[in-house]
């Protein structure tokens, strides 16, 4: 395999490893062309690239047998999950072994007093918190897909609720990986707090399969809050309804979620949700609390959008009116799909600081309608992150080549703002030629330095992260 530009198949090594994996799994390893299509699947514009053979994993001892086997034969391995990736992460472009672990789905421990929890990899965040509910705890990180906890481990993902509770590398206590080698490792224990070494964890956490993969994960849990209220308000710009996020977040108001809609988002929301919002940029929220703290925020945050324009402002704290409002919200991407149906989707994620969000929206929705693109947008505006969305028609290559232009635009107006390419969806194949750009050689020097030593043979996911 090559080292720096374009990776090279190794079908002596993979015609080997196929046939020790098959003897040894039996029919828990596929070759299929649909399954193994299925495992080169990307949920965005990007080419897919299918493994030679996958494998289901059942246990940390099998994932370190599965990869001193491909270890031995030089083989690329590709850890998956639920494959809800945006940039390409599950691609194999050398080939290789896709290591599925959906099967590696139990919540080991639950450790109420200490608030946390250790759960295997497969787990997904909808059912760790159904298995939660009757504790009264939650996990509070929710990127929107019902992904699994090891991918949105590896990908240090992030949702529509970071603004209050943070991102996964705030709530990830350690992992257990297995590395290149094949070598099981914990990264810490379950203190909330350690001085002891180098931060191997966080190291892990965002790696993206490129260092390792996690087979499980040590995480913190919330209590479910006493009250829980969600509300909306409508705008009459984009740049007002940035402005008012800004205004939130000086003011210190404790909002759990704050996502901006731009007027096409809306539109598509509501033909998609059979909502009836109004269709002007708008702001939905959620405030976690006691129930007069509750009432506290929406009062307060009513009287801030007022002075920004805000109309049409209501709260509620109705279970069945919150989850509609919300499932709307994470039904976002298909809504945006069904805009121009038969189109992809090239997203963005890019994150700016929160002084610049109003500006850089702005500029955004300029540039698309400058470009003659339809780029829907949605933000996790208290992080200053936020998603333009450029639908795509593959048969029209001049609009391919316009959607590109854009995120290229997009994301080196985010980094010249002094902000990133990436807030949350990790870099992949699809961010890579901007990583340069936003951290410098050096930096990627050092990362590359770190990649080397744990993975000399450039096994671990290639093609990922470093060029």
């Amino acid at each position: 395999m090559a080292d720096g530009g374009a990776l090279m198949r190794n079908e002596e090594g993979i015609g080997a490893v196929l046939g020790v994996l098959k003897q040894q799994f039996g029919e828990r390893f596929q070759t299929g062309h649909a399954i193994r299509q299925q495992h080169g699947h990307t949920t965005t514009w990007i080419e897919n690239q299918m493994p030679d053979g996958v494998v289901f994993a059942q246990s940390t001892q099998e994932v370190s047998e599965i990869v001193k086997v491909c270890a031995t034969h030089k083989v690329p391995i590709i850890a998956y999950g639920t494959g809800t990736s945006l940039e390409g992460h599950v691609n194999a472009p050398a080939g290789g072994i896709s290591v599925d672990v959906s099967q590696m789905d139990k919540v080991l421990e639950v450790n109420a007093g200490d608030l946390d929890c250790r759960v295997q990899p497969g787990v997904t965040r909808e059912a760790l918190n159904t298995y939660l509910r009757d504790q009264g705890l939650f996990f509070p990180i929710d990127p929107g897909a019902n992904a699994s906890l090891g991918g949105m481990t590896a990908t240090r993902a992030s949702g529509t609720n970071a603004v209050r509770y943070g991102t996964m590398k705030d709530n990830v206590l350690n992992v257990e990986a297995v590395m290149a080698d094949g070598s099981i490792i914990r990264t810490a224990r379950r203190a909330k707090k350690t001085s002891a070494g180098y931060d191997l964890t966080r190291l892990m956490v965002g790696s993206e399969g490129t260092l390792g993969i996690i087979t499980e994960v040590t995480l913190r849990l919330q209590g479910i809050p006493e009250a829980i209220s969600a509300a909306r308000c409508s705008f009459p710009s984009v740049e007002a309804a940035a402005k008012t996020v800004m205004a939130v977040i000086q003011y210190g108001l404790p909002v759990a979620r704050i996502e901006l809609l731009d007027a096409m988002m809306v539109g598509a929301v509501n033909a998609y949700s059979k909502l009836d919002l109004p269709k002007t940029p708008m702001l939905l929220l959620e405030f976690h609390g006691s129930n007069a703290g509750v009432i506290e925020q929406a009062e307060t945050f009513g009287a801030l959008a007022e002075e920004e324009g805000g109309t049409g402002y209501t709260a509620t704290a109705t279970l069945e009116e919150r989850n509609k409002l919300w499932q709307a919200r994470h039904d976002a991407y298909w809504a945006m799909l069904a805009l121009r149906p038969g189109c992809n989707a090239i997203a963005s994620d890019v994150c700016v600081p929160i002084s610049r969000l109003a500006e850089a929206l702005r500029a955004s929705e300029t540039k698309a309608a400058e470009m003659g693109l339809m780029a829907p947008t949605v933000s996790h505006a208290g992080d200053g992150n936020f998603h333009a969305t450029v639908l795509v028609d593959m048969d029209d290559p001049d609009e391919i080549a316009r959607g590109r232009s854009f995120i290229s635009w997009l994301n080196d107006m985010a980094i010249g703002m002094d902000g990133t390419c990436t807030g949350e969806h990790g870099i992949g194949q699809g961010k890579k030629s901007y990583l340069v750009r936003e951290l410098g050689p050096e930096t990627l020097a050092v990362m590359a330095a770190i990649k080397k030593a744990l993975d000399p043979d450039n096994i671990m996911n290639p093609g990922k992260i470093l060029i």
